[in-house]
């Protein structure tokens, strides 16, 4: 088993990322298009928009992994969501769900659900979203922000693991992973990066990435440690606010090594 606390190992999959350059399919936002694809160059992947319903099937047969978002959701997204999961199940590869505002609207929470049932390897979302999408009565939301700490959905988060089968990630201040029995919590990033609009989905794109190189609990755990690191680099390099904190973010992604993911995040296997 890796040892994810040593960075050496972190680093390890980054460059085993930047190796391989997946081919990440992307159905996510229209807000988090470009910062998402940005993100994902520069961290050696390549990315591909591709959400129309007539090509998600045919795509998913040969992508190596898919980022399904739900941040602006309609009929016909809903359709193409699902047909590309089914599509990359089918062929063998992972796909990451991100339920964002899940629990807002009946909408996004019924969406949410579906994708769930198609078994994503993955689910990353803050503390609201993923205590909406296991049902828990503590889900408190503000549109797409959550109104409780990550801390606050460990035990809803490993819940939802044993029962889905899936990885479970709540970003926050700090980070918290989970299979359903590990849980392993990541330090880092900037009081920026909450400030730049879909930071937190582009974080999505880059998990879709490791899972391409690991299993996914260490994938996870690799990708939030990695983000976690260039993210408390770019907001030292954005002293005037978080206007380029995006390109800041993208430039750090390109050029981070061992030592920089070491001084800069921390993983700690916490059970």
């Amino acid at each position: 088993m890796t040892d994810l606390s040593n960075p050496a190992a972190i680093a390890a999959l980054y460059a085993a990322v930047k190796a391989k350059r997946p081919l990440v399919q992307n159905i996510t936002n229209y807000v988090a298009m470009t910062i998402s694809a940005n993100v994902l160059l520069a961290l050696g992947a390549s990315p591909a928009m591709v959400h129309a319903a007539e090509e998600v099937e045919d795509f998913g047969s040969f992508t190596d992994s898919l980022v399904v978002n739900i941040g602006t959701l309609s009929a016909d997204w809903i359709r193409s969501m699902k047909l590309a999961a089914a599509a990359v199940t089918r062929a063998g590869r992972p796909f990451v769900l991100d339920p964002v505002a899940c629990g807002a609207t009946r909408l996004r929470t019924e969406a949410a659900n579906d994708l769930l049932k198609l078994k994503p390897a993955v689910v990353r979302g803050n503390a609201g979203e993923i205590m909406a999408l296991a049902g828990s009565s503590g889900a408190q939301s503000k549109g797409v922000d959550s109104l409780v700490g990550a801390d606050a959905a460990i035990e809803t988060a490993i819940g939802l693991a044993k029962a889905s089968g899936a990885i479970v990630a709540i970003t926050g201040e700090i980070d918290y992973v989970t299979d359903g029995i590990r849980v392993a919590a990541i330090t880092g990033g900037h009081a920026l990066m909450p400030l730049s609009t879909a930071i937190g989905c582009a974080l999505t794109g880059v998990v879709g990435a490791f899972v391409t190189v690991a299993e996914p609990f260490e994938a996870t755990v690799a990708a939030l440690s990695v983000y976690a690191a260039a993210g408390s680099l770019a907001g030292e390099r954005s002293p005037n606010g978080p206007g380029h904190l995006p390109a800041e973010l993208c430039d750090a992604l390109y050029f981070l090594d061992a030592t920089t993911i070491a001084r800069r995040s921390t993983v700690t296997l916490i059970r």
